[in-house]
């Protein structure tokens, strides 16, 4: 009996463990899916508030992690949580794209199309402060010549590739450019956003691929969700497709 307590209460810790972490992206994406529909009208009346305070909560979180100023450890621990390990704008992307496949003309569609860029921009904002401190932390190693691996490597390349979709898709979501693009240009510059959350995808597997494979429980479980969130749109979006592309035939015969 007291060889197998040790082992019990072991399991029992690991558990809680992946409770925890599992419960830490659910709350984040559903307190952000909340806050989206609460604050529907405020972000689309005046998106430039919001884009803002995006643009604060980077500034505080980069001099934080470059040590220009020291936040209280409450507060960066919700930082870390929010910006450093990316669940929020990760959160707003996925509403972005989830609304993709919700039947057009439905409510949930009707009622969040309309902000669908402002939160894309947001989410946008916010990965620009994630991306900031993590190429700051791996460019000088690289220019050093430290010792990668070829995981991280080819995640820090992904991570460029990824950041230069980001700044194409993101910049051309503002309204003043929009405006000044043919839509058919808009609408293919716009379809990048496909191939951005698939590589997406990617990028965060090789991040967390080789710590789940040596055990780790965070990383087995962000995995899971990740697979899980990502598969389920994957999906959704095209049975979506060919449902509209369905009725789109019906309706010309």
């Amino acid at each position: 009996m007291q060889k197998t307590a040790p082992n019990e209460t072991e399991q029992q810790r690991l558990t809680k463990r992946k409770l925890v972490k599992f419960m830490e992206y659910a709350i984040i994406l559903a307190v952000t899916v909340v806050a989206v529909i609460a604050l529907r009208n405020p972000i689309h009346k005046f998106p430039m508030v919001f884009y803002v305070l995006a643009i604060a909560l980077d500034v505080i979180f980069v001099c934080h992690s470059t040590g220009v100023f020291a936040l209280p450890r409450d507060v960066w621990k919700v930082m870390f949580e929010l910006i450093q390990s990316c669940m929020l704008p990760m959160a707003m992307f996925m509403i972005v794209m989830y609304i993709g496949c919700f039947k057009k003309g439905g409510k949930a569609y009707t009622w969040l199309k309309p902000i669908r860029s402002e939160l894309s921009i947001i989410a946008w904002i916010l990965s620009l402060g994630h991306m900031a401190v993590y190429l700051n932390s791996y460019i000088p190693r690289i220019l050093a010549g430290a010792n990668i691996n070829t995981n991280i490597m080819s995640a820090f390349v992904l991570a460029l590739i990824l950041l230069v979709l980001l700044l194409v898709l993101g910049v051309t979501s503002f309204n003043f450019l929009k405006k000044r693009m043919s839509t058919k240009t808009w609408i293919k510059i716009q379809k990048w956003a496909y191939p951005f959350w698939a590589l997406v995808y990617v990028h965060l597997m090789l991040m967390l691929a080789p710590s789940a494979m040596r055990g780790g429980q965070a990383a087995i479980i962000s995995v899971a969700v990740y697979t899980i969130s990502f598969g389920v749109y994957a999906v959704w979006r095209i049975a979506r497709a060919v449902m509209d592309k369905k009725a789109a035939a019906e309706g010309a015969t």
